[in-house]
């Protein structure tokens, strides 16, 4: 009996055996026809892989112009915003509703987009869809004796269509005395516009001051007449690295534009708003900051002249 069970074990053993064997083969003989067919058919694809199908991921070439030069814009904004901060395409402004004004807009201006040949001016006022209480509007101004002053300068933008119309939103729009928009101010933006082209890249802040008594109130929508203005500049190029704010009363002058010079940080002080935090060291904010030197600043007197020969009376 127990060499009847070996024999059975043997002959078990031989038969799985065997049958493992054939079934090896046969998934061999199996894989080498796939392949013959896949190779000689033209589909060499694995059908667990992608396809060989190749995908460009270069940039793809575009006509508009740079959103934003800086490779990281949100660190030129004011660190405190009371209003709400609007973000358009090459310009970010924080929209106070109480005044309805803009307590600062912030951009970068550049000597390349400046140097570009200007656009036609747009002239195209409307309110901000984007001021989720609603911007002021272009009848608040109607039958007032106040112009309808820019905060970004629409001459700032003027290497796009589309940039220069942006600034012809009302949040970027504030009621300005007529001698001062179009003498002290004018002559303030156009040195700015000289400053960025000699220095190649400016980060500007400006604004109305909002911290002093409004001088008045204009439109249904009630929106303030303020006393002053201001503009702060930052230079970061070497090896002059350099800043200087502008405090400018919202009137006709005839002072000479140095005499509007001060530090960032008086500017600071008088608005509560805290510029270039996020854009320079703490050491080299201070310093920046509570200096500067008007000379580096150059004016032009010929500009001046005119200014107070024929701008502050159009």
């Amino acid at each position: 009996m127990a060499n009847y069970r070996q024999n059975q074990k043997k002959s078990s053993s031989s038969e799985g055996s065997g049958m493992v064997t054939k079934v090896g083969l046969f998934a061999v003989l199996m894989g080498l026809l796939y392949w013959g067919f896949q190779k000689f058919s033209g589909n060499s694809a694995n059908p667990t892989q992608p396809t060989s199908e190749v995908v460009n991921e270069e940039p793809q070439p575009t006509d508009q112009a740079p959103e934003d030069p800086s490779p990281a814009p949100d660190l030129y904004l004011p660190t405190n915003p009371n209003g709400e901060v609007i973000k358009h395409k090459y310009y970010t402004l924080s929209y106070v509703e109480k005044f309805e004004l803009p307590e600062w807009c912030a951009y970068e201006l550049t000597a390349e987009r400046l140097n570009q040949p200007w656009v036609e001016r747009a002239d195209d006022f409307r309110p901000d869809p984007a001021v989720p209480t609603g911007s002021s509007s272009l009848e608040d101004y109607r039958r007032s004796k106040y112009d309808r002053g820019h905060i970004v300068p629409a001459a700032d933008m003027a290497f796009s269509t589309e940039a220069s119309s942006e600034t012809f939103l009302m949040s970027n729009i504030s009621p300005q005395e007529s001698g001062f928009n179009k003498g002290v101010w004018r002559e303030l933006e156009e040195l700015t516009r000289d400053w960025a082209k000699r220095f190649k890249h400016l980060y500007v802040v400006t604004g109305p001051v909002l911290t002093q008594p409004i001088k008045f109130w204009i439109g249904e929508n009630q929106v303030a007449v303020a006393p002053s203005f201001y503009k702060v500049m930052l230079d970061l190029s070497e090896p002059e690295v350099k800043a200087i704010g502008f405090i400018v009363p919202n009137q006709t002058s005839t002072e000479r534009i140095e005499s509007f010079a001060v530090s960032v940080d008086e500017v600071e002080q008088l608005t509560g708003i805290n510029f270039f935090q996020n854009l320079l060291e703490p050491t080299q904010e201070q310093e920046l900051e509570a200096n500067f030197d008007v000379s580096l600043w150059k004016t032009n007197d010929k500009k001046f002249q005119r200014r107070i020969q024929e701008w502050n009376f159009q």
